[in-house]
């Protein structure tokens, strides 16, 4: 039955047509405050659902003040770690809300964030089991954040470095891996390929232009990949229900970059 039950809620966060998805995290405030395009959730929520997003992603204490507030569907996922910036290490994630709250809060999906190398990844891969296993009890898709930072990591965007992150989320059992792209198409293609989990990339931080924004999208896309979860650049674009919306036409309907461009 939890098989059946995650399976609907699969459905809620992936087109059902493309098989892709387009997430847009709302999570940042637990870890720099209010910022620009976040002051006011339930506005933002509802312009990226009216561009065609198929989920958000937020912290539980604040679902209740940004989620389907305009009565515009959008699927659900409340992140489960967190950790300031005024925090001793940063990167350092801990849990902050446990699978059964967030089933309560009717989320259709739960996420968790794991820093790949850094000094605490082994205190934050123990809390990676423990909520797979939970998530796996209740049938609730488990979106996993990995990214390569610590000491021992020159470039987060490295094919290596995020190769290990990629696959370490296969080998721990999310449902979803989101990362950085790689920039190259090739080398993004052989990590996607040699996971049997959706792969989709982060956005992380705000793109000089749209163009360059869209092409980062489409070759992503070609590589294999299954979607974005983007945060900034969209919340923070002058216009979030478009971008989304041209996003969309990339993910979902295989556009070109110059396709969108005219039409944007």
């Amino acid at each position: 039955m939890s098989n059946l039950g995650k399976s609907i809620r699969l459905e809620r966060l992936f087109d059902r047509k493309s098989k892709k998805t387009i997430m847009i995290p709302m999570d940042h405030g637990l870890t720099l405050g209010t910022i620009k395009g976040l002051e006011n959730l339930a506005d933002m929520v509802d312009k990226v659902a009216l561009g065609g997003a198929n989920a958000v992603i937020e912290h539980s204490g604040m679902v209740g003040a940004g989620h389907r507030q305009y009565g515009i569907d959008v699927g659900l996922i409340i992140h489960l770690s967190g950790a300031t910036s005024l925090a001793p290490d940063p990167n350092k994630k801990v849990i902050v809300c446990s699978v059964e709250r967030a089933l309560k809060m009717g989320a259709d999906g739960v996420s968790i964030h794991i820093n790949i190398g850094a000094d605490e990844e082994p205190e934050m891969l123990q809390d990676a089991q423990r909520i797979i296993e939970s998530s796996r009890e209740w049938g609730v898709p488990l979106l996993a954040m990995l990214y390569p930072r610590g000491k021992k990591i020159a470039d987060e965007y490295a094919p290596d470095v995020v190769n290990i992150a990629v696959r370490a989320g296969a080998e721990l059992g999310a449902d979803i891996v989101k990362t950085n792209y790689t920039g190259d198409i090739d080398s993004f293609k052989y990590i996607v390929k040699s996971v049997d989990v959706p792969v989709i990339i982060a956005g992380g931080p705000k793109t000089d232009t749209i163009p360059e924004l869209l092409q980062l999208v489409h070759d992503s896309i070609k590589a294999g990949g299954a979607g974005v979860a983007f945060g900034r650049n969209v919340f923070q674009a002058k216009d979030p229900t478009k971008i989304v919306s041209a996003l969309s036409k990339i993910v979902h309907l295989n556009y070109t970059v110059e396709e969108v461009l005219k039409e944007y």
